[in-house]
């Protein structure tokens, strides 16, 4: 029986020594790992006791998810909506799952543990190398890193809360967005290398030619118009419904948005359509 040959996530990446991936999941799960002194804090401060927060961090172990949640709780939340709104920001985990799946390739013995270490950052590291042997590397160095330092800097914020005062003050509260702008540049560099071949006249890849391609443009600029739309819309359901629901509601409601842009495409879609059929029928009788 043959074995398929692993998948590369970005074959049009340049290639990276290990000791490079190794350094880059250091580096990423030793900066991010600091925002559990941020966790720490506002948990401690927000009423959690100190096994509280530490159980949360050791088993939820997603930072977005254990903010809004010890957050919504902090400002007299009720628990219930305060554990769904946490609920559905981890949800996004689930679909960095499928994908990781098949880049890692991994046993199913092992999937339940790695499972537990899906998030942005070990997501973002991994999807970032160029091929399987390097993807597992980045994600397990990354993972390991950053829960460690997560959970034992969460311990720490807790015990010293008092003392450690503002988080914002120690700019911990911008370690995560400065880690994704430095993770997307390999990425963005791959693509740009890439993009003058295209332009010089390369074989389209199987399955593709410039026709083809013409026509995916305007399906990706409508795409990126409704993500657009999805996350204002979210924006402004939030804002209009902080002063007048409880705390951890309002990101419930802002869940509304997808399908209500994604119900307006299809109407405006159908719409179109049956102009076109009308047009083409006044055609004919022509």
């Amino acid at each position: 029986m043959t074995t398929a040959p692993p998948q590369k996530p970005h074959s049009g990446l340049p290639p990276k020594p290990r000791s490079a991936v190794v350094r880059d999941a250091l580096g990423v799960g030793a900066a991010v790992g600091l925002s559990g002194f941020a966790f720490g804090v506002t948990s401690a401060g927000a009423g959690m006791t100190l096994a509280q927060t530490c159980v949360l961090s050791l088993l939820v172990f997603t930072g977005a998810s254990q903010f809004a949640l010890v957050g919504a709780l902090g400002v007299g939340g009720a628990p219930l909506p305060a554990a769904a709104g946490a609920l559905l920001l981890g949800v996004r985990n689930a679909f960095y799952g499928l994908r990781l799946s098949q880049v890692l390739g991994l046993p199913a013995a092992v999937r339940p543990l790695a499972a537990h270490w899906v998030i942005d950052e070990t997501s973002a590291v991994a999807l970032a190398q160029p091929d399987r042997r390097l993807t597992r590397l980045g994600f397990t160095v990354t993972g390991v890193t950053l829960y460690a330092g997560w959970n034992v800097t969460t311990l720490l914020g807790a015990l010293g809360a008092a003392a450690l005062g503002d988080p914002a003050a120690w700019g911990l509260d911008v370690a995560g967005p400065a880690v994704f702008l430095a993770l997307l540049l390999p990425m963005i560099r791959g693509r740009s290398a890439a993009a003058p071949s295209a332009r010089a006249g390369a074989t389209p890849a199987p399955g593709q030619d410039g026709e083809g391609t013409a026509t995916a443009r305007p399906a990706r600029a409508a795409l990126l118009r409704h993500e657009v739309a999805v996350a204002a819309l979210a924006v402004v359901l939030a804002l209009a419904c902080v002063p007048f629901l409880p705390a951890g509601v309002p990101v419930l409601v802002a869940v509304l948005a997808a399908p209500a842009v994604l119900a307006v495409a299809a109407l405006r879609s159908r719409a179109a359509a049956r102009r076109e059929r009308s047009a083409a029928a006044r055609a004919e009788e022509a």
